[in-house]
């Protein structure tokens, strides 16, 4: 049985977890004199009132860690790995303004390609696999997934390890687990970062990675890595900051786990016939290669490949590129739940290998919805009578795409879900009349 498979490389991955509950004991004066020491300075601008609540945030923290180090004693860590984890803890005050901020505006497909898969990074990857090639090779043909495919996730999680983040791990699970979004789920990993160093596979010092929790070239969270690294080099460590070929091999089985299947391609883009029902295009509806070739659907060059259960998927609408994507696609989604991220990985592989990329023209005209139009798309769709699926969020996912398709079918257009500023506007037409 496959353990499940959780990952975190665009943001936080929602898995629930029991948690600690966050004590509301005051912590001695010397505890919160030593985490408050260790908190950034505050800024000499701000007010009393504000060092004050500072202070106050802090002693919490103090408080909150204590609990802390109590519960994971219990689940099994020692002492002398707590003391290394806890002793000179730090409250993060970047990491929650990082965790509270929600862009206005979402980047379009094209523009995150762009940059995930732009010459430079392309010339830099075929560098990398050259330097690399022994430990990408090792890692191929022991998991069977192409040398290209981990190079290019090495690429777009962290620049190939230039990037790879540089909060420490312990500090910043431990600022998201006493006052983060997503508290228990910050927990559970705090508590699979300390199994890591009680392994002895990094030392506090070197455990770091991105603000949220993931860590080294390829961006694990602490419980995949625990499930999936992979000590390659022999050396008796499983060592994803410092080590290539760990790297490579944890990827490689990690991606073997969430399903890749050996000898086939990711899938290929493709051209649609002007009758094409685009509310197949979802990732949920799967059928054979032969059952899309009846449809019409054909590959932009060469022969669809073989597949029994493979999706159609048009990011950008009827005036974008589309593609056939079958369990490998599925596989690298496992590893980020993104359509754009997917896309960037299988786009630089192929690139890298010497390839063109994608051959079909994005809509660059078409201006982005902010967050805020999209809930006003949300609340206007749902109001006509055309259901978005729940209360607007600003997120378009299956359910908005379904309630746009059917008004766009209503008005006589292609129905392909697609949300424009020319869409809302009509929205807005719709519900003036």
């Amino acid at each position: 049985m496959k353990r499940p498979i959780c990952s975190l490389a665009l943001g936080l991955c929602l898995a629930g977890c029991q948690g600690m509950a966050t004590s509301d004991t005051a912590a001695s004066s010397a505890q919160v004199d030593s985490l408050s020491a260790k908190a950034p300075s505050a800024d000499t601008a701000k007010t009393s009132s504000d060092k004050q609540a500072s202070s106050r945030e802090f002693a919490g923290f103090a408080a909150w860690v204590e609990d802390y180090r109590k519960y994971a004693a219990a689940e099994g860590i020692d002492g002398a790995t707590l003391a290394a984890a806890f002793d000179d803890v730090r409250f993060q005050p970047r990491i929650i303004e990082l965790d509270r901020s929600q862009p206005e505006f979402s980047r379009p497909v094209w523009a995150y390609l762009d940059t995930a898969v732009s010459d430079q990074r392309v010339r830099q990857g075929r560098a990398k696999l050259d330097d690399q090639r022994d430990a990408a090779m090792h890692a191929e043909n022991r998991y069977a997934v192409p040398a290209e495919i981990l190079t290019a996730i090495w690429g777009v999680e962290s620049n190939y390890g230039s990037h790879f983040g540089s909060f420490s791990t312990i500090d910043a699970l431990a600022t998201l687990g006493f006052e983060g979004r997503r508290q228990d789920f910050a927990r559970r990993e705090l508590l699979a970062a300390l199994k890591i160093l009680q392994s002895g596979d990094i030392d506090r010092e070197h455990m770091r990675g991105s603000w949220a929790g993931a860590m080294g070239h390829t961006q694990f969270l602490p419980s995949s890595f625990l499930a999936y690294a992979v000590d390659a080099d022999g050396d008796g460590r499983r060592d994803i900051w410092g080590s290539v070929d760990d790297v490579m091999a944890s990827t490689a089985y990690y991606l073997e786990e969430a399903g890749w299947q050996a000898g086939q391609p990711w899938g290929v883009e493709v051209t649609l016939p002007e009758d094409f029902d685009y509310a197949q295009t979802e990732l949920s509806v799967r059928h054979s290669s032969a059952a899309w070739r009846a449809q019409g659907v054909a590959a932009r060059e060469g022969a669809l490949p073989t597949f029994d259960a493979a999706s159609v998927i048009a990011p950008a609408g009827a005036r974008g590129p589309a593609f056939l994507v079958g369990p490998n696609f599925r596989a690298i989604m496992r590893y980020n739940a993104s359509t754009s991220y997917a896309l960037a990985v299988v786009t630089l592989a192929e690139r890298i290998a010497g390839g063109d990329g994608i051959q079909g023209a994005w809509p660059r005209e078409v201006d982005p919805l902010s967050r805020t139009q999209i809930k006003e798309m949300q609340r206007r769709l749902n109001a006509l009578g055309f259901s978005t699926g729940g209360s607007p969020d600003g997120i378009v996912g299956p359910n908005t795409r379904k309630g746009l398709r059917a008004y766009q079918r209503s008005q006589g257009a292609t129905p392909d879900g697609f949300p424009t500023p020319a869409l809302l506007e009509a929205l807005r037409d719709a519900s003036a009349r």
